[in-house]
Formats: structure tokens, sequence, C-alpha cells
């Protein structure tokens, strides 16, 4: 088939799952955010037994293999008696993943953190939390703007572990699967959702560009 015949026979699934992608994958993110900031400041704290618990948490999910994440949620949680649906399960195992390496950038961030402004701020008196919040984490995320744009792609190509369950509305690239199970999409069904998934990492790019140019920190 041609693209204008996918398009004009599959163009609104083409819109559901595009739509299906850009949940998961916003969602996904802002979830891998939250938990990487946590466990960041977990292993940058005075308690040990924190700093073990994030560097573990980051080797786990780190190394782990997004589908056998995804299976053991799927397929091996029931036998706990926890029943979760797909769409669930496909977003717990897209948020856990990128959580670590949301965490490992922004560790990073903090290392070009100059030292002698952790030690003004204890002469002034701020508590932990206070020097977590107002110093270490905003430097933190704006030195690592551009790492956390190229996760944010990742993230977004992550999401094609939908794939794998029965999600419905189908994700593009389970939508291009059920297309070719259905017709002869071959080729050209890959490449609708090929060019969706590139033009919206090119727009996640240069918009992650623009806001490194306005937030960076020169040292």
């Amino acid at each position: 088939m041609s693209i204008a015949e996918l398009l004009k026979q599959f163009g609104h699934e083409y819109f559901l799952g595009y739509l299906t992608t850009l949940q998961l994958t916003f969602f996904s993110f802002i979830g891998a955010f939250i938990i990487g900031v946590i466990i960041t400041v977990a292993r940058i704290c005075p308690v040990r037994s924190l700093r073990i618990f994030g560097n573990f948490y980051v080797q786990i999910f780190r190394n782990i293999p997004g589908a056998a994440l995804l299976i053991l949620l799927v397929y091996a949680l029931p036998y706990l008696s926890v029943i979760l649906s797909y769409y669930t399960c496909v977003l717990i195992a897209t948020t856990l993943i990128p959580s670590a390496f949301m965490s490992e950038h922004l560790i990073s961030g903090v290392n070009t953190i100059d030292k002698g402004q952790i030690e003004a701020a204890r002469s002034l008196g701020m508590t932990f939390s206070q020097i977590i919040s107002k110093i270490v984490i905003p430097q933190a995320v704006r030195s690592s703007i551009l790492h956390l744009t190229n996760l944010l792609v990742a993230t977004m190509l992550t999401t094609a572990l939908a794939s794998q369950v029965p999600l419905s509305p189908l994700d593009l690239t389970g939508l291009v699967a059920h297309i070719n199970s259905h017709v002869t999409g071959g080729i050209m069904a890959f490449a609708i959702s090929a060019f969706l998934y590139c033009a919206t990492a090119v727009v996640i790019g240069q918009t992650g560009n623009y806001i490194d140019r306005k937030v960076r920190i020169f040292r």
C-alpha cells in the first residue's frame, strides 16, 4: 500500500496512536523526573542507608531491559495478587527505567556546583532540605537541560514497549504491527510511524536547545 492509501484507511488510527505515544511520553517523563529528583537527593544525603538505596535503585533500573520489566509487571505481579491494567504496566515500565538515567544526569549536574556555594549556605544556617531545594536541584536541572532533552527523546522511544501488550488505543509501534497483521502495509506503514517519531524528536531537540541557551549557567 502507498502512503496515501494507508493514511486514507488508517489516518484516524495513526492520529490516536500518535496521541497515545505523546501521552505515555509526557506522563512517563514527569514521573521519571519526580522519582529521579527523589533518588538523587537520597544519593547525596548524609544518611548512608538512603545513599545505598539510591545507588542500588539506579543500578537496577538502569540495567534491566524494558521488555523484561514489562513482562514482570504484566505476568509476574498477578501471582502476587497484584493485577494492573496494561496501560498502567507500560506507564510504570517507561517511568522507572528513565528515572534511573534521570538521577544520573542530575548527579552530573550536582557535580558542577561549586562547593563554596554549599559552604556559604551552611554558614548562613540553611538546613539540608533548604540547600537541596533552593541551591542544588535548581542548578543541577539547569546544567542538565540538554541531557534531559535527550532523555525525553529516549523516553518517547521507550514507549514502543506498549506494542508488546494489547494496549487500546495502540501506540505508533503497535499500530504498525496491527496494520501489517490485517493488510499489507509493508515498509510504508513503518515509514509513517518513523516520520512521526523523528519529527517529534526534532521538535523536542530544538526546544531543548532553546531552553538551554536561556537558562545555561556560565562558570
